[in-house]
């Protein structure tokens, strides 16, 4: 059925596109699909390479190649039929901003519009590529149960759910459904193994090239937590958000960066207290987590190029990686801050949100570093609370097994309260000034709503847009006569450590009833959210970076 709606959707396709603002002739516009684009402020990445070994420049070149392959591959995760789509485009030349809209989303639906086609293909199954597009849950979930012994396989991060001849669900690995792409993204790795002039990095490519041939990158995610040079490089499936049925399956994605070695030494600092910010976790005792690696690098990096699930959209501002509850139990994990993609969001989009819907108490507060701060706590507090945990009846499992599709967002959510919880405790420990609490709440507060214009039914947005109601509800913001928003600084504490204890509770106990119930109360557009949304409208939702620094790579290659 799908193949035969991309028939008609390339048929069409230069008189006529599916409507994603309700229009009754059923078309969209090539303005319409023009105004999309102007959501995503164009940016240049400044990154300087002249500081690079001659070594790394040439590891770099050959990982930019890699991680355009990245770009294919992840494309085709999203969809198998979005090549042909692709080619169809960019066959019409009067198409252009079509396609520059397609290569954007990663496929033909809008990710800035809760992933309404654009282009007349029919909805976005929510298991993507990863699984037949005609699969149900409950067919999922019986066939694990008919055959238990391949649980593993089929929950399995690194493997394709296929159906075989006789109709019946199986298990493809990675490496095998992705056999050519794979092995070419593989082989550049190793080329730039040999090129590199920094052992760590060697090291850890030559493992990582192995992985991608057999989807076991355990020993990789190990060597990647050693990186101590000046290329910051993350290749390979990671997150899990592109798989809306469980949460479950990852998506290839790459980092190529350098690393500010001055910036990150500043903000070390602040893991030297993961146990102490574990302990003070508002959550019992027997719930705590201090398992997990107590290593946690900070690196402040200037991103290079970026490819795969990271790009689709929105951009990403920092990370935090290994995902690999096994590695963050030996070594923790490592947070990565792409300082450059943060100030060009925050000139381009949180001053111009900022201005037009804080009232001016907590306007005048709004500092970049208060941002950066969050961004970075927030990345540090994914590492916190449960990961590993073991249920009523025994069963060892993780969190994200047990919240299934809902992970994403009650986990994005947690990160982001948790990053205000602990930064005050740091704040307390004379960390970071005191005087960075006031424009810490006041930032807060400021930035959500550049989260929850990317949709609430984004695991991001809906968290954020959990955060935001909860504290309305609890008095914590509110709005003053003028219809702006305002903190009260009273209750805004006691409201997110309240809010804390609840996610936290509701990931040790891999509650996923009490999880539904929970997004559902909470994850709602309010008439307020939907107000404020329709004055920032003439706002950039995001950036759209260009990298001009691959033209000199391009010349070392």
């Amino acid at each position: 059925m799908r193949e035969i709606l991309l028939f008609l959707g390339i048929l069409f396709l230069s008189v006529t596109f599916m409507s994603c603002n309700g229009n009754k002739n059923g078309t969209v516009s090539i303005d319409y699909v023009q105004g999309e684009l102007e959501k995503l402020a164009p940016v240049e990445l400044k990154c300087d390479i002249s500081t690079l070994s001659a070594g790394d420049k040439k590891a770099l070149a050959k990982l930019v190649q890699a991680g355009r392959i990245i770009d294919e591959l992840f494309l085709i995760q999203v969809d198998p039929l979005n090549p042909e789509i692709k080619n169809q485009l960019e066959a019409d030349p009067n198409r252009k901003p079509v396609l520059d809209l397609f290569n954007v989303m990663f496929g033909p639906w809008n990710r800035l519009e809760e992933d309404k086609p654009f282009i007349n293909i029919g909805e976005k199954p929510l298991g993507a590529g990863f699984y037949p597009p005609d699969m149900s849950k409950e067919q999922f979930e019986a066939a694990i149960k008919a055959n238990p012994e391949h649980e593993k396989d089929f929950t399995s991060e690194f493997t394709v759910i296929q159906k075989d001849s006789n109709g019946n669900l199986v298990t493809v690995p990675y490496h095998i459904v992705y056999k050519d792409m794979v092995e070419k993204i593989s082989s550049l790795i190793k080329e730039a193994a040999e090129l590199t002039d920094d052992p760590s990095l060697k090291k850890f490519l030559e493992l990582r090239a192995e992985g991608f041939l057999t989807d076991d990158y355990f020993d990789s995610d190990m060597a990647w937590m050693d990186l101590a040079g000046d290329l910051e490089v993350v290749i390979g499936p990671y997150e899990v958000y592109e798989d809306e049925l469980f949460n479950y399956k990852a998506s290839y994605e790459a980092f190529l960066c350098i690393v500010d070695h001055e910036e990150s030494k500043k903000l070390e600092k602040a893991s030297a207290y993961l146990n102490q910010m574990e302990d003070n976790l508002p959550i019992p005792d027997e719930f705590k987590n201090f398992n997990r690696g107590s290593s946690s690098p900070i690196k402040v990096v200037q991103e290079v190029f970026s490819a795969g699930d990271t790009k689709a959209g929105i951009q990403t501002t920092a990370f935090n990686l290994p995902n690999d509850e096994r590695v963050r139990e030996a070594k923790g994990s490592k947070k990565v801050m792409l300082k450059n993609i943060a100030q060009a969001k925050f000139d381009k989009c949180w001053i111009p949100i900022v201005n037009t819907i804080l009232a001016g108490e907590p306007l005048k507060h709004v500092t970049f570093d208060a941002y950066f701060n969050h961004v970075l706590m927030h990345e540090i507090s994914h590492g916190l609370g449960p990961g590993i945990i073991t249920l009523e009846n025994g069963t060892k499992t993780t969190v994200s097994r047990e919240l299934k599709e809902l992970y994403s967002t009650i986990e994005e959510c947690k990160a982001d309260v948790l990053g205000i919880y602990n930064l005050k405790f740091l704040i307390e420990k004379g960390v970071f000034s005191k005087d960075l609490e006031e424009s810490m709440y006041a930032s807060y507060l400021g930035g959500m709503f550049r989260s929850i214009r990317f949709g609430i039914d984004e695991a991001h947005g809906g968290g954020v847009a959990i955060q935001f109601n909860y504290y309305i509800e609890n008095g914590a913001f509110f709005t003053d006569e003028k219809g702006k928003l305002n903190v009260d600084t009273e209750k805004i504490y006691p409201a997110v450590r309240d809010l804390a204890a609840k996610l936290l509770t509701i990931e040790a106990l891999g509650d996923y009833e009490t999880a539904k119930q929970f997004i559902e109360k909470y994850r709602l557009m309010t008439p307020l959210m939907e107000r404020l949304i329709d004055e920032l409208k003439h706002i950039p939702v995001d950036i759209r970076p260009s990298y001009p620094v691959l033209n000199e790579l391009k010349e070392i290659d």
